[in-house]
């Protein structure tokens, strides 16, 4: 039956920790999403409360419950499914200790628990109940109760020492099952645990389907989840998420014997043959094998009994084998009209006694359905592994434990600096602060990165995602610069406005008031009055009064300059002639603090205004002039260059060699207002960048401190004249010169 593609949210225990069942629990849901035809969305509840509310609301379609969920919620759900172990669709509870210090239910006295969690059935549940009911009520036995949140970490705090009692679940009451068990969580280490009681049996823990599927899709499901654990590869390797083999219907008092079902294809085939190929010994469950009936087939060659095409591969398998002791191979077969994949292993076997020949054992295994989950999981492995952007995974202490190449490629350092490294420390930090709900970042190498931290149950750990986000920084840099830039020049144009009018009468007046003292002066000094000194100082001071309102006429002029698009321009101009005449408006300055080095190359005309890029020059060059001291004047060089880019673009280099700036200075210093200088207004190189920007071309600054800057202007190209016309075509180089 076909269901239709909307998902089912499948919820599960938290008891399932979050590394390796995470993607057991991915596997298991596409591989019934295959089968159903369906999509479903795994979840890991934070919490038995969370899971047991959602499945109340009815939010969720599937959910893996508890032995008391399932039968607290059995009467209005469409179906509850029992997990079957080991042919049972009930458990027991197995109490532990350390194997160093065995204990018994009349030695707990004082002791320490690690349970699982409160609705957790064999983690705490069933075994404090069976305490109760034994005599010793866990509340004035233990001297301690903690819960851990998992089975593992209960495990864990047992095993070191944090507790002396945990549980876990067991389909039998006896220690070589609960020991299967505990090397599922805990490898070898399950040695030093050592089970001395085991609680009564309740129902299993399963799967509740709920209202929200109807009854259709409910039957579709129950028939595919009761069916698991007599299909063919596929899902069981899957069920290991539960420990099951399969599910049994909670309505069914007891689960029903395995009947095995009818196959079309060879599920498993075991032979030993003979040097020659021919079969001693031949099974499979159903007596068929590559849809052919295979029960006579002893003493005929295995190309004979199971056909050429299947037993051709295997006769050829044995051979190998007999040379090299073994071997093993893969290949595809058409069975009655259906393509499968097969795994075939061949052993040697050498006999006891000499006098008997060597055979070889063949086992082949059909592996179809393993193989289509198996794309699925090395998809899934293959994420960390092939993600474009870095990913690490640390230890609550720095420590770490993975990076994928990704990670290698951008943080080269990683292994030598360890946990003091800026982006370890900084997820670090931001695990600390996790309920702030900020997205932590760090600056490293030039680069920016934002950090996804995630935290991993089981084991304690931490997934780092960091996604580049430099090219966005820069943006959202340049935006923000854009829109002060913006409402500088709002501001900058009011101001220049309201400021024009008041400046032209203070000019006007002090001009008048000037006039009318000369002449006051005059006629007092030809009649040699006392008072003419003092009419002497009054005009020394309207004089440095004229000054300073025509350098704040300059101002107001700098700033409508910021407000306002340049005006069209309508000529081309040569910038030769104006580098020559802004370095003679500069030459008081230059010759007290630098040596003048030229190098211009023939360079093609621009479009532009000639007093606004002498402006230009100016104020870039008294800002190279004034980043060099005086006292250093022979040492001071100050070189000017144009010439012709690849591109075609006019290039004019101003280079100091002063101070330099840091690289927070440079990244302002074309931001109205910036200065480093307490005598300057802020305003030269933003309105230079301005004038070269409105032309259609870049103003670049690059500086080190102690080596100088590097002022750069590029401007395209008039597009009416061609280098010939410029009058430099047939000039010699003007050579560098000192002056």
């Amino acid at each position: 039956m076909s269901l239709t593609a909307t998902p089912i949210r499948f919820l599960l225990s938290p008891s399932l920790g979050e590394v390796k069942e995470h993607v057991r629990a991915e596997l298991f849901s596409r591989a019934l999403a295959q089968r159903l035809g369906r999509p479903i969305l795994v979840e890991i509840a934070p919490s038995y409360e969370v899971l047991e509310r959602e499945l109340a609301a009815e939010r969720v379609e599937l959910v893996w419950g508890t032995a008391e969920q399932c039968t607290h919620f059995e009467s209005r759900a469409r179906a509850v499914l029992r997990a079957v172990r080991a042919g049972q669709g009930s458990y027991y509870s197995a109490l532990l200790c350390r194997a160093s210090r065995p204990l018994t239910l009349g030695t707990l006295e004082g002791t320490r628990a690690a349970w699982v969690a409160p609705r957790s059935t064999a983690g705490y549940l069933l075994p404090t109940r069976y305490l109760t009911e034994s005599g010793h009520p866990p509340a004035d036995t233990f001297r301690e109760e903690r819960f851990f949140g998992t089975y593992r970490k209960a495990l864990l705090a047992v095993l070191e020492g944090e507790a002396d009692v945990a549980a876990i679940y067991a389909s039998h009451p006896e220690e070589d099952t609960v020991r299967a068990y505990l090397a599922e969580h805990l490898g070898a280490d399950e040695r030093q645990l050592l089970p001395f009681a085991y609680t009564h049996a309740t129902p299993a823990d399963g799967l509740i389907i709920t209202s929200r599927l109807s009854e259709a899709d409910t039957a579709t499901l129950v028939s595919v989840l009761t069916s698991l654990a007599g299909s063919t590869g596929g899902l069981e390797p899957m069920l290991g998420l539960f420990d099951s083999e399969g599910f049994v219907l909670a309505s069914e008092a007891t689960p029903r014997p395995h009947m095995p079902r009818a196959v079309r294809q060879t599920d498993y085939l075991a032979a030993e043959v003979d040097a020659e190929q021919r079969c001693l010994r031949l099974w499979t469950p159903t007596g068929r094998a590559f849809g052919r009936d295979v029960r006579e087939a002893e003493g005929r060659p295995l190309g004979e009994a199971l056909g050429m095409e299947a037993g051709g591969a295997l006769a050829a398998l044995a051979r190998s084998a007999r040379h090299s002791g073994g071997g093993r191979v893969e290949y595809r077969l058409e069975v009655e009209g259906e393509t499968r994949w097969f795994a075939a292993e061949a052993t040697l076997r050498t006999p006891t006694d000499p006098a008997r020949e060597a055979t070889t054992a063949v086992l082949v295994c059909d592996v179809t359905e393993l193989r289509a989950q198996e794309e699925r999981l090395y998809r899934l492995a293959s994420f960390s592994l092939l993600h474009p952007e870095p990913m690490l995974e640390l230890g609550p202490d720095g420590v770490l434990h993975y990076a994928n190449p990704a990670a290698h490629k951008a943080f080269t350092d990683l292994f030598p600096r360890g946990p003091r490294h800026p982006v370890v420390e900084a997820s670090l930090a931001a695990a600390r602060r996790a309920s702030t709900g900020d997205t932590p970042s760090v600056h490293w190498e030039g680069r920016h990165w934002e950090l996804t931290v995630t935290h991993l149950v089981d084991p304690e750990r931490l997934r780092v995602f960091a996604k580049d986000v430099t090219v966005r920084k820069q943006m959202e840099a340049q935006l923000f610069k854009a829109d002060r830039l913006a409402a500088l020049g709002s501001l900058a144009g009011a101001v220049g406005h309201e400021m024009g009018n008041p400046l032209a009468y203070m000019l006007a007046n002090i001009g008048f008031a000037r006039e009318e003292l000369t002449r006051v002066a005059e006629v007092l000094r030809s009649q040699d009055h006392a008072l003419s000194t003092e009419v002497a100082d009054v005009l020394e001071a309207l004089t440095e009064a004229a000054d300073g309102a025509h350098r704040l006429k300059t101002i107001v002029q700098d700033l409508r300059m910021l407000s306002r698009a340049p005006p069209e321009q309508h000529k081309t101009v040569d910038v030769i002639p104006l580098l020559e005449h802004a370095l003679s408006l500069v030459r008081v300055e230059l010759r007290h603090r630098a040596r003048l080095e030229t190098d211009f190359q023939p360079v093609p005309r621009v479009e532009g205004d000639e007093s606004r890029l002498t402006q230009v020059f100016v104020n870039l060059l008294l800002n190279a002039l004034q980043a060099m001291d005086e006292p250093d004047a022979t040492n001071n060089v100050l070189r000017v260059a144009a010439y012709t880019a690849e591109t075609g673009e006019l290039v004019v280099e101003i280079k100091d060699t002063g101070r330099g700036m840091s690289p927070e200075v440079v990244a302002r210093i074309f931001e109205p207002f910036f200065t480093t200088r307490r005598t300057s207004t802020g305003l030269g190189l933003s309105v230079s960048h301005a004038i070269v920007t409105g032309l259609g071309g870049t103003l670049r600054a690059d500086s080190r401190e102690g080596e100088g800057t590097l002022l750069t202007v590029m401007l395209p190209a008039a597009q009416e004249m061609s280098l010939l016309e410029t009058g430099f075509g047939d000039e010699p180089d003007r050579a560098a010169e000192g002056k």
